[in-house]
């Protein structure tokens, strides 16, 4: 065993992950990366086929980011954002303010609706200030205390109460886990959390309601769907008004829920349900730290069905998946139930000590340049495409009850039999058996129980593509045989 997966052994403790298994076998040790390959301690090389759990877009080592960062080394690593601004995250603010404006009206290869009417639909809503934070986690956090503290303030509700989805995940911090629905990471924190409602997720593979039959298993359509997930949004919001506390917002991941199995929402469900919350007069808060920066098309998730939030959460790829930082992005009129004189105590009290960190925030300057560029978009079209035709051999296994796909998002469930969608018990690992055997044949990535996500950087070549679903065909047929 090499001396620094034994010092890991040791000493370290990994996160969501069992340590009774992880002692049993040699870890992987990184030790290099270039593009979207990494290289271990051993010179062996993988692709990163999950772009280091969904964080990295452009590629590691990439040239322009670490010229970016070695050259803000140079000036100052970090200052403190309590009394002091500092160049690199006021101009950061600024683009981003800019870009959920501007957002993708050059991403015309996107656009299946109006434009212009998708355009006025967000210049509705304008995010225009920015509170920076560490991760996804504190980045819902700043937006679920935003939401509350206004929710109070304004008389909407004394008591105000949250809805989001069944299988949502927003994060680690309490407020997050709160928001959160899923027993298996949640259920063990439970004392410590605030109550929260739940309504059914858009899962249209496993939906109550689906007509589909099996052997349309690889159709884009489900039969005679009624959109029975969005009129349960709209009994929530009606039932809790009668009741006499309207909701202070609904929380969701737009268009793929991702730790929930990378749930692709259908066309529609997001602007739908926009429309029912934001008639209710409540917020809605939109997580994306995994969907943003280009991951299911657009820009911004949210985007890609004229929808504009009221609070939106970032980070993940922000500064390209170089170094840990978020942003809460929010309208003027939440930024305005703050303000007061010094001795009323209307501040936000809430902040990190690397807010506004000015290496993340030169990072994430220079990602944004390049998702912005013309190569980058078409790069990510055509990328897109190539992930498309590269699952298609995926349907012909029988262990594959479904593959979803959301821009260069997808998740392949893996079931025990297609015919009855009847799925691995967790405790068989399938989707954890399957990973390893794909690192085997030099291909990194994790499974969400029993699905198995493949989520490349933008850097990544259709051979590359090629070779990553090859692997997850491969080492499906081999661990999962009758």
């Amino acid at each position: 065993m090499h001396k620094l997966a034994e010092l890991d052994h040791r000493y370290v403790w990994h996160p969501f992950t069992q340590m009774r298994d992880w002692s049993k076998r040699e870890p992987i040790v990184i030790a290099s990366g270039k593009g979207a390959l990494l290289r271990d301690v051993q010179g062996r090389e993988y692709l990163d086929a999950n772009s280091s759990i969904w964080t990295n877009l452009h590629g590691h080592n990439h040239p322009k980011l670490n010229a970016t960062i070695v050259r803000q080394l140079k000036k100052v690593a970090h200052s403190s954002a309590l009394g002091l601004a500092n160049e690199p995250a006021s101009l950061l603010a600024a683009e981003l303010v800019k870009a959920v404006r501007i957002h993708d009206s050059r991403f015309t290869i996107y656009e299946r609706k109006d434009r212009a009417t998708r355009q006025s639909q967000i210049a509705n809503r304008k995010l225009e200030k920015v509170f920076f934070s560490d991760d996804g986690s504190t980045a819902m956090e700043v937006a679920l205390k935003l939401a509350y503290e206004f929710t109070r303030r304004s008389g909407r509700s004394p008591k105000p109460r949250f809805l989001s989805l069944e299988g949502a995940y927003h994060g680690d911090t309490v407020g997050a886990v709160s928001l959160g629905h899923i027993d298996l990471f949640h259920k063990a924190h439970s004392g410590l959390l605030f109550k929260t409602d739940k309504v059914m997720s858009p899962y249209c593979y496993r939906c109550p309601f689906n007509r589909a039959k099996p052997e349309r298993r690889d159709a884009r359509e489900y039969v005679q769907c009624q959109r029975e997930c969005v009129s349960l949004v709209a009994t929530k919001f009606a039932k809790q008004r009668k009741r006499g506390n309207p909701y202070a917002a609904f929380v969701i991941e737009p268009l793929v829920q991702g730790a929930a199995g990378m749930i692709a929402q259908p066309e529609g469900y997001l602007r739908d349900v926009a429309k029912i919350v934001q008639a209710d007069g409540a917020f809605l808060i939109a997580d994306e730290v995994m969907t943003g920066f280009g991951r299911t098309g657009p820009l911004f998730a949210c985007h890609r069905e004229g929808v504009q939030p009221d609070l939106l959460a970032l980070a993940k790829g922000m500064t390209g998946g170089y170094l840990p930082m978020a942003a809460t992005l929010t309208t003027q009129e939440i930024f305005d139930a703050f303000l007061g004189e010094y001795d009323e105590f209307k501040t936000f009290f809430h902040g990190h000590s690397f807010t506004g960190n000015q290496l993340g925030a030169a990072a994430a300057l220079a990602s944004l340049e390049l998702l912005q560029a013309a190569q980058s978009i078409q790069g990510r079209a055509k990328l897109e495409k190539a992930l498309r035709e590269s699952l298609k051999p995926l349907w012909s296994l029988p262990t594959v009850g479904d593959i979803r796909q959301v821009g260069l998002v997808a998740g392949v469930e893996l079931v025990r039999d297609w015919r009855t969608r009847e799925p691995f018990p967790l405790r068989e690992r399938a989707g954890l058996r399957v990973c390893e055997a794909m690192a085997r044949r030099g291909v990194l990535t994790r499974p969400v129980g029993n699905v198995i996500v493949i989520m490349p950087p933008y850097c990544t070549t259709p051979a590359q593509m090629k070779r990553m679903t090859s692997a997850l065909h491969e080492s499906a047929a081999e661990t999962l045989r009758d």
